[in-house]
């Protein structure tokens, strides 16, 4: 299948990927295009689904989430469905995703404290068994996107 995002294309998503509020005006003239043309572009884009959304980054720490944690999870028999039909109430859980390996599920969790760490790795217990890593630092986060090969 041929892409729908040709140079110009990739330098409007280049930018919305760094700052999903910046004008069309201020993208226009960074890559030479109108502002009309930009936002067709990107209207185009969003129709086609090559931009899902936007959204806000919150600091998990300064609103009090003290704690992040990747928390892998190898479903017990007849329990991987019952997970995945609950995990989407988990106010715990950031991101989650079904994978290959020895476990089925990573998560990446913000918690409070280790005291809620405990209280979370509690209820996950009743459908598999666990293994949690602490998160001490982002290495590297929300990485833009590129054309392969321009990195």
């Amino acid at each position: 299948m041929k892409s729908k995002v040709d140079k110009l294309n990739w330098k409007i998503l280049e930018c919305l990927q760094l700052n999903a509020r910046e004008s069309f005006v201020s993208i226009g003239k960074k890559i030479g295009l109108t502002p009309p043309a930009v936002a067709e572009r990107v209207k185009k884009m969003e129709d086609l689904g090559i931009i899902e959304g936007y959204k806000t980054i919150v600091s998990h720490s300064k609103i009090g989430l003290q704690l992040r944690a990747i928390v892998a999870l190898r479903a017990f028999v007849g329990k991987l469905k019952p997970f995945l039909n609950k995990v989407d109430t988990f106010n715990e859980v950031v991101n989650c995703y079904r994978i290959t390996g020895n476990e089925n599920i990573i998560m990446e969790v913000v918690l409070k404290d280790q005291f809620h760490l405990e209280q979370f790795i509690d209820t996950l217990i009743t459908y598999g068994e666990t293994r949690t890593h602490i998160i001490l630092s982002d290495v590297a986060s929300n990485v833009p996107i590129t054309k392969i090969g321009n990195r």
